[in-house]
């Protein structure tokens, strides 16, 4: 049985003093569950904080919100899947909206990634999603799986199964605005049968989770949806109490 995951990408926010506070002030209210996941994914410099906080914690993991597709070598400013292994991440996004739209990142530079994090043993959160644009012109599916499909592009069946899927509509991202549950699901289902169609029955195993302006008041709505898995949340998983409240949906 798929446990629900419950993901707080912080972004570019929280460096190591703040980010040791916030989890103090968490675990305070948080005891160890049985029935769900927590990731956290602080920024770089803050992995390494909060991996030690949580160490012995087995319902929370951390994660790195990006890693350059080579081991090692010449990219100041970048860091690795190794790396990233080191520091006590155990999970990586990849493909996230700001890295494809902001960064300019590719499809195929996602699928380097993706592979990147499986040689290092850690867990790639695939992320997929289409702009608004592309939304209004009818064209939400077929973004979503190209992306999916470049993702995951030369990997076995067991590293397919292995990973985590989001589906994050870029013009929900810090808008305010989220696909309606129903909506949302839709797309999950989509994935689900690319994935079913790729990997078999494997993939019904496999988490997708929704990412896209979730709040603490639309958490229980989206997690009610059958093909919605977990749930990746920016801002609103910067505040100790409200992300308390949503890890509880």
């Amino acid at each position: 049985m798929k446990l629900p995951i419950f993901a707080a990408n912080w972004k570019m926010n929280h460096g190591p003093t703040d980010a040791r506070a916030f989890v103090k002030s968490f675990l305070a209210h948080y005891p160890r569950q049985q029935d769900r996941k927590v990731v956290f994914f602080p920024n770089a410099l803050s992995v390494t904080t909060v991996a030690e906080a949580v160490r012995d914690r087995p319902d929370l993991a951390v994660g790195v919100q990006n890693i350059h597709f080579e081991d090692k070598g010449a990219f100041t400013g970048e860091n690795s899947a190794p790396m990233a292994r080191d520091a006590g991440a155990t999970h990586v996004l990849v493909g996230h909206s700001e890295r494809r739209h902001v960064f300019g990142e590719s499809d195929a530079a996602a699928g380097q990634k993706v592979q990147a994090a499986l040689r290092a043993g850690l867990t790639p959160v695939l992320c997929v999603g289409e702009l608004l644009a592309e939304r209004e012109a009818g064209e939400t599916e077929a973004v979503v799986l190209r992306q999916l499909r470049a993702g995951v592009a030369g990997l076995e069946a067991p590293q397919v199964a292995g990973m985590l899927f989001a589906y994050e509509p870029v013009w929900a991202i810090g808008t305010g605005r989220t696909a309606t549950p129903a909506d949302a699901n839709a797309v999950h289902v989509a994935i689900r049968a690319a994935l079913r169609e790729a990997i078999g029955e494997r993939a019904m195993g496999v988490p997708i989770l929704y990412g896209g302006s979730v709040s603490r008041s639309n958490a229980p709505l989206l997690l009610a949806e059958e093909e919605i898995d977990g749930v990746l949340v920016g801002g609103a998983s910067l505040d100790a109490d409200g992300w308390n409240a949503i890890v509880r949906a």
